[in-house]
């Protein structure tokens, strides 16, 4: 099998996994229990905390951690909201992850207002867009992710967090996608808020943060027996604490390498489709995360291309979802005005670090097969 999925997920890493076990079979204590038995787990949860902010340039007490990306997006766009008696607009891109604009759909059901930032073709969520959307006085908070997850486009961030704080809103970043992949620091970007996901970067399932900065005030998000500071009650999932900490660090530590390599996959892929004069599109800008691969092909079915892959053993994903025999292309795809004649062809292979340059080799012949027949 060649798995080229791995924005969707990927593999747990080893090393994570090892340092897991204990806490799964022999320290099993309560960290929040006061015996010498709950001791290691209590310091175990410590030194992971210690680990995810270094990797962030974060203070470890501005980093709470969570169920996932999913958890800590609507931590960080319902608490502002709901703690807001002024009912103020939160401003969102239209290419955010669902996560994101779900959350907000239900604080506009309770009326909360809404506002939708314009992407360009590219992908990208400009200043000046922000500029011609966010408001002194009604604005409340900003949230754009850091990458997008279907086209991989890095956004440009630290500016479009200066133009909320000028405007007195906090800023909010889905940075699922990005941890682990691009370089991530918190203070050099500015943001209030920061999402992750563990299973993003070779960390367990089940497991994620939200990044706080120190003086942001927000709402708790369960109530219970006050772990997490106090704002994310509920028994601390210690094993999987650890194996997120491990997997990010030893991501982070070699994200230059790791991106050279994926550049090299992504190029074997598009060389092999130009040298052929397949008539494609690649999604995006020239900024995008490494290893991340949004390809449009002309008048061609995307699923097609997904069920020969799939029968040769190739793990991809699509860009436009198919319900019920009913082709719904994604909001990104939309968002970005990609040409009818493209949409519905559109694939995304997402390349980790596992991945050779024999495998992409494979993924081109295979498509290659399929686009000529």
């Amino acid at each position: 099998m060649i798995y080229a999925d791995n924005a969707a997920s990927t593999k747990l890493d080893t090393d994570a996994f090892e340092a897991m076990k204990p806490y799964l079979l022999e320290e099993y204590g309560n960290p929040s229990q006061p015996y010498s038995f709950s001791r290691s787990a209590k310091a175990a949860l410590k030194q992971a905390r210690e680990t995810v902010a270094s990797c962030i340039n974060a203070k470890p007490c501005e980093i709470y951690f969570t169920s996932g990306g999913t958890e800590s997006d609507n931590w960080a766009i319902k608490s502002p909201a709901f703690s807001d008696t002024n009912f103020r607009t939160t401003i969102i891109s239209q290419i955010e992850h669902p996560a994101v604009i779900n959350a907000c759909s239900t604080i506009e059901r309770l009326s909360h207002p809404i506002a939708y930032l314009d992407s360009t073709q590219d992908g990208v969520i400009t200043p000046v867009e922000l500029e011609r959307v966010i408001n002194n006085r009604t604005t409340r908070l900003v949230s754009v992710m850091l990458v997008n997850n279907e086209i991989g486009t890095v956004q440009p961030v630290k500016e479009l967090c200066s133009i909320a704080h000028a405007h007195g809103a906090l800023f909010h970043t889905d940075a699922v996608p990005a941890l682990g992949h691009i370089p991530v620091d918190v203070h050099e970007l500015g943001i209030d808020m920061l999402s992750a996901s563990a299973h993003k970067f070779n960390g367990p399932k089940g497991i994620g943060f939200l990044y706080m900065r120190k003086g942001a005030k927000i709402l708790p998000y369960a109530d219970g027996g006050g772990q997490e500071f106090g704002l994310r009650s509920g028994t601390e999932n210690v094993a999987s604490i650890v194996g997120m900490a491990v997997a990010l660090k030893k991501n982070c530590e070699v994200i230059e390498t790791n991106a050279v390599h994926l550049r090299a996959l992504e190029q074997i892929v598009t060389e092999s489709l130009d040298v052929a004069k397949i008539d494609y599109l690649r999604n995006g800008n020239k900024n995008r995360v490494p290893g991340s691969v949004s390809l449009s092909f002309r008048d061609i079915s995307g699923e097609e291309l997904l069920h020969h892959l799939d029968s040769k053993e190739i793990c991809v994903s699509a860009g436009a979802a198919c319900k019920h025999g009913n082709a719904q292309i994604s909001h990104v795809l939309k968002a970005i005005c990609l040409p009818a004649e493209y949409v519905k062809g559109t694939i995304r292979i997402t390349f980790g670090k596992e991945n050779t340059q024999e495998e992409a080799r494979t993924i081109a012949k295979e498509l290659l097969h399929i686009i000529k027949g």
